[in-house]
């Protein structure tokens, strides 16, 4: 537990003292890569909960996640359609779908 507290720490810190803003045109494949990467996240703490967490899995899954979701709003911005929408709401869902059942099992844990 000591690590991952250790790491947010460092990270804000970085943050702070190191402050980097994103150019405007990347700001939608950055936000689409970060909502992907934050439904890993809570999919592994789901996973963990249920004691079905594997490592591989999460590693995989958490960049896959992030650069399937980052071509899909390339592939979007080439063609000229909005894609960046379909994958907001797709990883919308799936975040509050795992927030609800972490938290129903630890109500009733």
């Amino acid at each position: 537990m000591f690590l991952p507290i250790a790491g947010l720490i460092l990270g804000i810190l970085l943050g702070t003292l190191f402050p980097y803003s994103i150019p405007q045109e990347y700001a939608k494949f950055m936000s689409i890569a970060l909502l992907a990467s934050l439904d890993s996240v809570f999919g592994g703490l789901r996973a963990g909960a249920e004691e079905k967490f594997d490592n591989t899995v999460f590693i995989t899954g958490f960049f896959t996640n992030a650069l399937l979701a980052a071509g899909l709003v390339y592939v979007g911005e080439r063609l000229g359609i909005d894609l960046y929408y379909v994958a907001l709401l797709a990883f919308g869902l799936r975040i509050f779908q795992n927030l609800a059942i972490l938290r129903r099992y630890f109500l009733k844990k």
